[in-house]
């Protein structure tokens, strides 16, 4: 069983080694300078517990895999003992976790690529991996019982994490596990999106998903939902939005609030976002604080029209943008789709099938967007330029967040120990 490092002791000891150290020679600088990087992609295998690391680019073609749970016997021995704990760890088994534990839901690299940091749902945590042994450095339980999506500053430096059952979010040292800081958000925060500038952090908060309460007259049940935009580094708010009279004054009082994944224009003038129950998504600029368009995408015929079935009150879950804001990617997830749409006319291409499609990321050279694909365990790389299919990976159980990252230029997955 690896051991933990206290992150107190950790930062007192690094204090020290630097006050007493003699200055480095040429030898010792040669040895200290950053090792050569790999980009990758994590692919995040949530039902299985582990990671694939994947080509950024190209064939999408595996590196590596990473056991995120190396832990898993303590942390099941702790929630074992404990009442409370095993009665949430079962509810989040059999409501969003479809049965199964959720043991991985985001991840990040590190900038100098020697750990990856993982929030583990039904663990209520975020751990650091180191990727050379695959041992914890440290470990960051969250408030609460869930930990949910996370996101990382531009510079790497600290990722920010969502405790959804009780609505805060922890922004924490991607190094030491350290919190600087934390944030009251609506109910059920979910995803988080740090500005290009690294100034502000948005939340969106989903409310309640394992409700049956899913008829539109209903939508009020599941809880209070908003966009919270914090200073990132006072962990101040800075505005709330609601979503709710955004879209009652476009006269969709029908549809939920509930944001689910949203991407940014380049310029950061524009927020797309997709909600619950919806088959689509809509446009918010933020200068003038409306949603200035909305676009519905096609129905699959064999989608069921009862929404008490779609996972987690999605419809579709996961969009991304090329990286010269042209092109926008949907995960139709319960449409069992994705589709390239041109963000001028909100036209999409060719649907490609997909089985479950989770989420929707870019890759490393922009040239491909790449969807998780749930149902059928594999990723598939669709061309912005075409809208087609280039190539399907298959992967582990249950696949979801895919995040760039970077590892060492020769890794191929942690060492034997």
């Amino acid at each position: 069983m690896p051991v933990l490092r206290s992150r107190h002791l950790c930062s007192v000891t690094a204090a020290l080694a630097l006050t007493v150290a003699a200055p480095a020679t040429v030898a010792d600088a040669s040895e200290d300078a950053p090792a050569a990087l790999r980009e990758v992609m994590f692919v995040g295998n949530n039902w299985d517990g582990t990671a694939d690391v994947i080509e950024s680019t190209g064939g999408f073609a595996r590196v590596g895999r990473i056991d995120v749970v190396p832990d898993k016997e303590r942390r099941m021995a702790e929630i074992n003992a404990d009442p409370i704990r095993w009665i949430y760890f079962q509810a989040i088994r059999n409501s969003v976790g479809e049965g199964h534990d959720q043991l991985v839901d985001d991840m990040y690299s590190a900038p100098d690529g020697r750990s990856v940091v993982v929030s583990r749902p039904s663990f209520a945590d975020v751990v650091s991996i180191d990727l050379a042994t695959g041992r914890i450095d440290w470990r960051f339980p969250v408030s609460g019982h869930r930990s949910d999506h996370m996101a990382v500053s531009p510079d790497g430096t600290r990722v920010a994490v969502s405790a959804s059952t009780s609505n805060t979010v922890h922004v924490l040292d991607i190094r030491t596990g350290d919190e600087l800081g934390s944030f009251r958000t609506g109910d059920k925060p979910h995803e988080n999106i740090f500005t290009r500038d690294g100034k502000y952090i948005w939340n969106m908060s989903i409310g309640e998903v394992n409700t049956a309460l899913d008829a539109p007259w209903l939508d009020w049940t599941k809880g209070d939902r908003r966009i919270t935009v914090v200073d990132a580094t006072t962990y101040e708010q800075v505005k709330v939005i609601d979503v709710r009279e955004r879209l009652d004054a476009i006269g969709l009082g029908d549809h939920s609030d509930a944001v689910r994944p949203a991407v940014f224009s380049p310029d950061e003038s524009k927020l797309y976002f997709q909600v619950s129950f919806f088959n689509g998504f809509f446009e918010y600029d933020i200068a003038t604080d409306r949603i200035t368009r909305t676009r519905t995408l096609p129905k699959n015929p064999a989608t069921s029209e009862d929404r008490t079935t779609w996972v987690n009150d999605s419809r579709h879950h996961g969009i991304s943008m090329s990286p010269d804001g042209r092109k926008l990617c949907v995960a139709g997830t319960m449409d069992d789709y994705a589709t390239v749409v041109d963000r001028a006319t909100l036209k999409e291409g060719p649907l490609v099938p997909a089985a479950k499609p989770y989420w929707a990321t870019v890759s490393g050279d922009g040239r491909h967007c790449v969807v998780s694909e749930s149902g059928a365990d594999q990723v598939t790389a669709i061309d912005f330029s075409t809208g087609e299919k280039s190539v399907s990976v298959p992967v582990g159980d249950h696949p979801q967040r895919v995040r760039l990252g970077h590892v060492a230029a020769n890794w191929t997955g942690p060492s034997a120990t």
